[in-house]
């Protein structure tokens, strides 16, 4: 399954997509998590149905302390290459 998010909210210089990365290394989500320059963050995710629904609850709830998600963006897409890791990218 391979999915894009963009997440508004309290999302940039909480240590966000630090979190993302974390749980998605944890489940095993393939991808990456960047900041968009309007204070949102973007996501593109992929991995078993399963673990990537397991993955956007997580990022609803917001994985980073002092960050709050107002709103997820989601898009269920094969637009994107297949990844080896996650990461932060700029």
């Amino acid at each position: 399954m391979k999915v894009t998010m963009t997440v508004s909210g309290r999302v940039q210089g909480v240590g966000f997509r630090y979190m993302t990365k974390i749980v998605a290394d944890r489940l095993g989500v393939l991808g990456i998590v960047k900041n968009e320059a309007n204070g949102d963050v973007y996501i593109e995710a992929m991995g078993s149905e399963a673990v990537v629904k397991q993955f956007i609850e997580e990022i609803k709830k917001s994985p980073a302390p002092f960050g709050h998600v107002d709103h997820l963006d989601l898009n269920e897409t094969a637009n994107f290459e297949d990844y080896h890791d996650f990461a932060v990218t700029y």
